[in-house]
């Protein structure tokens, strides 16, 4: 049969965009079709203007600072708007550079809403157009749960958009988008409380880093309170919203912000016109090589059940680019060992296995362990500590897993991140010399071990 596309992609987020790219590169006739904004969740309403606000955040403690190192000047003001404004005008460019992408690559981009009429045919904007592979990059979007006065609060999507900052913010979640928005708000200005239904946010992070985090951000003024979740929110006639506590306790704010998970963008795909079928949670199930139940169908990304990162969407894309087009260049992703970066006040970065993991497994293990007051913060009042940890296989000597809390965990935790993807060893750590001075050496002049208690 003769279709009029090779590979015609749903969603041009990070993942779909890279899927159509490469392979229209690799000489398939490729179309992508995107009903919101080009780039994704994370280009804009994600990761890419949540680490401007971060930014913006932080420049209240770097001018608190200052004066440590004898700058004076008049005392600070931030303007919300402006920094609104700006971040607009950023994602508007991304925008356009990812239209370009698509176009010069050789991508049709149909700009609607999408919908499977049958396992070939997608129909958009009253066209029907028939490929021999449909891949699903749809993504995700925020869970607000069923509670009366849901719709008084925000998610992720409205908070880049607010026209001013709110004065005092609820936070309710305890993973990622929580802790960055808590510390978002916070650095900017607002009054901050986080709510957590749990013992301690960041599940499944390093319980290590996750204790540390916690102390950091309750020494920024963040209140945190654990074991609390919302029952209801109420508008008052004042515009204040008051949340009723299931305890029975009350908070009051102007914004209450959302960050309790999400789910996959799956409505109206026409699904139900194939045999793609969805998991107990709404994810579309594939095998490893992202196949549907539905031969001629695929998917990638925040819609399938597996890293909801974008570095793993875009190595998905990859992925299936080659599989279709490029097969002897294909190999599968690999998930073991991804890094990642928590973009809170202070940023946490990991990768590899917690110790909890670690000994869940079985391994004996030797733990290195630092918390220390970076240089930068030695002339000023600043009483902020990095943490930096690493898990060690004590048989193997292989290091398992990194762990930081500190300024630009991220940028550092990257470069080890290498490290262990190589399997290097503690030894291998010992014996590599540090950059002097700096907070990345204290990784590799980590030498004693230290104990826990029975």
């Amino acid at each position: 049969m003769n279709y009029d596309y090779d590979l015609y992609v749903i969603g041009a987020g990070s993942g779909g965009v890279r899927a159509s790219r490469f392979a229209a590169g690799f000489g398939a006739r490729a179309a992508i079709a995107e009903s919101r904004y080009l780039g994704g969740t994370c280009v804009n309403v994600g990761c890419v203007p949540k680490k401007l606000l971060v930014y913006g955040a932080h420049y209240a403690e770097d001018f608190e600072q200052a004066s440590g190192f004898g700058w004076t000047a008049q005392a600070p003001r931030f303007d919300w708007p402006t920094l609104i404004a700006n971040k607009n005008r950023e994602i508007a460019r991304l925008n356009d550079i990812y239209r370009d992408l698509l176009v010069n690559s050789g991508v049709a981009l149909h700009e609607g809403h999408a919908r499977i009429v049958d396992p070939h045919t997608v129909e958009i904007n009253g066209e029907h157009h028939t490929a021999r592979h449909i891949l699903v990059a749809t993504g995700s979007w925020p869970f607000v749960p069923e509670i009366p006065g849901r719709e008084h609060a925000i998610t992720s999507n409205e908070a880049f958009f607010l026209q001013e900052l709110p004065r005092r913010v609820v936070v309710v979640g305890g993973g990622y988008i929580a802790v960055e928005f808590a510390s978002i708000f916070n650095g900017l200005g607002a009054e901050v409380t986080q709510l957590y239904r749990g013992e301690l946010f960041l599940r499944g992070f390093d319980q290590s880093v996750r204790e540390h985090l916690r102390d950091e951000l309750a020494k920024k003024g963040v209140a945190l309170r654990f074991k609390s979740n919302p029952a209801r929110i109420d508008k008052l006639a004042d515009g204040t919203l008051r949340v009723t506590l299931q305890d029975g306790s009350t908070l009051d704010a102007d914004c209450v912000f959302y960050a309790t998970g999400r789910r996959a963008m799956v409505d109206g795909l026409g699904l139900e016109n194939t045999r793609v079928r969805l998991d107990g949670q709404g994810y579309i199930e594939v095998d490893d090589d992202y196949r549907t139940a539905e031969p001629s169908i695929l998917a990638l990304g925040d819609v399938i059940d597996r890293v909801p990162l974008t570095p793993v969407a875009l190595a998905e894309g990859m992925a299936v680019a080659r599989q279709l087009f490029h097969p002897e260049q294909y190999r599968r992703v690999d998930y073991k060992l991804i890094p990642t970066a928590v973009f809170s006040l202070p940023n946490i970065g990991t990768v590899g296995l917690t110790e909890e993991q670690a000994r869940a497994d079985g391994r004996e293990l030797k733990i290195f362990e630092s918390r220390f007051r970076p240089m930068k913060l030695t002339l000023t009042e600043a009483q902020e500590k990095t943490l930096m940890k690493l898990v060690v296989d004590a048989r193997t000597d292989r290091v398992l897993g990194c762990h930081m809390v500190g300024p630009e965990a991220g940028e550092i935790i990257q470069g080890l991140a290498v490290a262990l993807k190589a399997g290097a060893t503690k030894r291998i750590f010992d014996e590599t010399l540090g950059i002097h001075p700096t907070a990345a050496e204290e990784f590799v002049t980590l030498r004693t071990p230290v104990t826990r208690a029975a």
